[in-house]
């Protein structure tokens, strides 16, 4: 029986014009702006250190896909919006893809989502088909040396925020535990940056205290910052759930700063009377918020669970808000000369807030995402998270400064410049990405000199050389016509009678990343 592929498909008419569809666009993809994060690879060299954590137990003979072009697949997929390893079904298949993981032969397919999935699973144990695992340590240390290097000189002075947050569960996964502050089955993943840099990101199981491991994870921080710089200043800041003696007592004994939230109780609430009294009286008058800074010296008392073996400073924050008291207290190794109370209360420990939106940024690159078995597998998926996020602010960091895309996050990061749709045509000497029109954000100058064409001069993008290893150079043009970078992409010209949509080939539809339904009628 012969099977018939409508190709052509005419729509209501817009005015005077016609609207007609047809699949014979080429091959198009929505990821025109992928190559931006790729040449951040280059300059960050991420990828192929990334790579080097990990042990390939397979034998050399039959291996098809490297773990550096399986780890590329995963990265850029993450960065670019692909969740599951189920979208690399098709991912696999489009060129852009291929260029990224560094394909020698863009007609050979990448590594499929079950290849994917048993290197996500390595236990590093003897396995008959598992026989990929990662070192812990070794990630750990690329994440601060990456943070390191992005440092042309030594710092004087560098503050570590630390936290965490929930990753909710829906399944049986190991190390499942209730925790009663964020009512549901979670993990309770450590956060340390350093500004937009990730220096750890540890899952641990939710039935611990907020500060369970925080002081090892931060020992082996701190060694390895001061080993390539020994007199920095480094100040750590945290929120209430780290104000915690073994730490701060490690702290003062290393030389290391902090500035932690400090639990409020009737002790301390009693010790602030006059200062509230003072802030409620304000209120009373103006009908606005009122605030009295105070500070004391302040030690807890021992209990089972221990206690603070030393007095330490407390800033106190005595404030009125809407009718109610809003006290709030900090406690710091920071002097008073170096620090006066409400500067270090608002400017200093406040800052921290900028901290939560990094952490949404992990949740922007799918964190979350920890629905395999293991918490060792569950935990590659945060770094594999955790690595996008940094091609993504490298990207932010080397090529975006001096744009309106300076300060965004991920997701307009990638909404407005990786999510763009693309023409590929890939020639014996170039693969040839003809981009959209030149009024796009490409052509707003949001590529940094840096990262396209060498410092003091503005690339061109209406034709930029872009080298890709092993495939010559990759050229970007832009069309007189617009191209959409949604579900289905497609080119459209417009014409005084007519607007041509064109969208991928019939044979390259899977390039689009959703495929037509077969015989529509309209």
């Amino acid at each position: 029986m012969t099977e018939c592929n409508q190709s052509k498909f005419e729509f209501e008419a817009c005015g005077s014009r016609e609207i007609v569809a047809r699949f014979d666009g080429g091959t198009i993809s929505s990821d025109g702006g992928a190559f931006l994060l790729r040449q951040t690879d280059k300059r960050l060299n991420l990828l192929p250190r990334l790579a080097e954590c990990f042990l390939d137990g397979r034998n050399p003979d039959l291996i098809e896909h490297s773990i550096l072009e399986m780890l590329s697949q995963r990265v850029y997929g993450l960065a670019l919006g692909y969740e599951d390893l189920n979208d690399h079904e098709q991912l696999r298949k489009d060129p852009v893809f291929g260029i990224l993981a560094g394909s020698a032969d863009l007609n050979e397919p990448l590594a499929g989502k079950s290849t994917l999935n048993r290197m996500e699973l390595g236990t590093g144990t003897k396995d008959r088909y598992k026989k990929i695992t990662f070192w812990k340590e070794a990630l750990d240390q690329l994440l601060v040396t990456v943070f390191i290097e992005s440092n042309g000189t030594a710092p004087a002075e560098i503050v570590l925020d630390v936290d965490t947050t929930d990753l909710p569960l829906h399944g049986k996964q190991e190390g499942r535990f209730f925790h009663g502050y964020y009512d549901n089955y979670c993990y309770l993943p450590l956060y340390i940056f350093c500004g937009e840099h990730v220096l750890c990101a540890r899952l641990r199981e939710a039935n611990h205290d907020a500060a369970f491991g925080s002081l090892r994870e931060i020992q082996r921080i701190v060694t390895q910052i001061r080993t390539a710089w020994p007199e920095v200043k480094i100040i750590l800041r945290g929120d209430s759930g780290f104000c915690r003696n073994e730490l701060m007592s490690w702290c003062e004994s290393n030389r290391v700063d902090f500035v932690f939230g400090l639990a409020r109780n009737q002790r301390l609430r009693k010790i602030i009377g006059a200062e509230m009294n003072e802030a409620t009286q304000e209120w009373n008058k103006t009908g606005k918020p009122a605030r009295v800074f105070s500070e004391f010296r302040y030690k807890t008392k021992k209990t089972n669970k221990g206690g603070w073996e030393r007095e330490r400073r407390v800033v106190a924050k005595a404030e009125h808000i809407a009718g109610k008291e809003n006290p709030r207290f900090v406690v710091t190794s920071l002097s008073a000369q170096a620090w006066a109370g409400k500067a270090l209360y608002e400017e200093l420990y406040c800052a921290r807030g900028d901290m939560e939106n990094r952490i949404k940024e992990q949740f922007s690159l799918f964190a979350d995402r920890v629905s395999t078995e293991t918490m060792r597998a569950n935990q590659m998926r945060v770094y594999l998270s955790t690595m996008a996020y940094v091609l993504v602010s490298g990207l932010r960091r080397l090529g975006l400064q001096s744009t309106e895309l300076a300060q965004a996050q991920v997701p307009t990061i990638r909404t407005k410049l990786l999510k763009i749709g693309a023409q590929i045509r890939v020639t014996v000497r170039k693969v040839w990405v003809s981009k959209l029109s030149m009024a796009g954000p490409l052509s707003a100058g949001l590529g940094e000199p840096a990262l396209l064409k060498g410092q003091g001069q503005r690339p061109n993008f209406q034709k930029v050389g872009h080298r890709i290893a092993g495939l010559g150079s990759v050229r970007f043009h832009g069309l007189s016509g617009r191209i959409c970078g949604l579900a289905e992409t497609a080119m459209i010209p417009d014409t005084r009678r007519k607007r041509t949509l064109f969208f991928g080939s019939a044979k390259n539809r899977a390039f689009c990343h959703t495929r037509p339904r077969q015989n529509l009628r309209l």
